[in-house]
């Protein structure tokens, strides 16, 4: 597998199919044309090829010279190929892009309802969940988000800093998982507080929507408090748990 910008207008277009098979979406996630834009203005918009095929792409935009910030607006990997580290791959090869041109962070947000999204953007990655972002898009038409609120962690990853450390979901919990899988309100009267998510949002909100929406409310609450309060988001673990140091003052 190569990962490498897109530069021809037909991998630009193959690029936008992508994400159009992604997202089932009645209009493009990201345009060719607003590709090849990014492009032209110096940012960043890269796929990975799995021989001729492309199978992931990941675009972004620079913020103001005086924050040195690359923010990852989308990215995405071919339905059926998950497992093969190609949003791995993606990620290493912004990293590069990034210090090369001295940018030595890069952001992007992410709903903190999905399990194997927040695993692999702060245990995988080390980036940091900076803020709770509710309804940050408004109604969305795409067959992955419609239907509720566009919820969104903005996470921040330092690219000098040290590798992620690994986690253990140990503290008090404050948002735990009943048998039937609804969320469950604990405590957040400790140092450390634990946060679950449900297995498979996805899939839950095409079964059981008002499960889905119960799972947006509380976590939007509890750790969107927790957060807003001054808590820090230590990690993820494995399990589906947030691992939140509160900030007592």
């Amino acid at each position: 597998m190569i990962v490498r910008q897109l530069i021809e207008h037909k991998e630009l277009l193959a690029a936008q199919r992508l994400y159009e098979s992604i997202w089932r979406s009645s209009t493009p996630p990201v345009t060719a044309e607003l590709m090849r834009a990014l492009l032209k203005s110096g940012n960043y918009v890269a796929g990975a090829f799995d021989g001729e095929d492309l199978v992931g792409a990941c675009a972004g935009f620079c913020a103001p010279p005086s924050q040195s910030t690359l923010h990852s607006h989308i990215a995405g990997v071919a339905p059926g190929m998950r497992g093969r580290n190609i949003g791995h791959a993606l990620k290493l090869d912004q990293r590069e892009w990034a210090l090369a041109r001295g940018i030595k962070v890069i952001t992007w947000t992410f709903d903190p309802l999905v399990r194997r999204n927040a695993h692999f953007n702060l245990a995988k990655l080390g980036a940091t969940a900076t803020e709770y972002l509710p309804d940050l898009y408004g109604q969305m038409c795409d067959d992955i988000n419609s239907g509720g609120a566009s919820d969104r962690l903005l996470v921040t990853w330092d690219l000098t800093a040290a590798q992620p450390r690994v986690v253990s979901a140990t503290g008090v919990v404050a948002l735990g998982i009943s048998d039937d899988g609804l969320p469950v309100r604990g405590t957040c009267a400790g140092d450390t507080v634990l946060v679950a998510v449900p297995s498979d949002v996805e899939t839950l909100r095409a079964t059981n929507p008002a499960a889905a929406t119960e799972w947006r409310h509380a976590v939007r609450e509890v750790l969107g408090g927790l957060l807003a309060a001054g808590g820090r988001v230590t990690g993820f673990d494995r399990s589906g748990w947030y691992v939140v140091e509160r900030n007592e003052s």
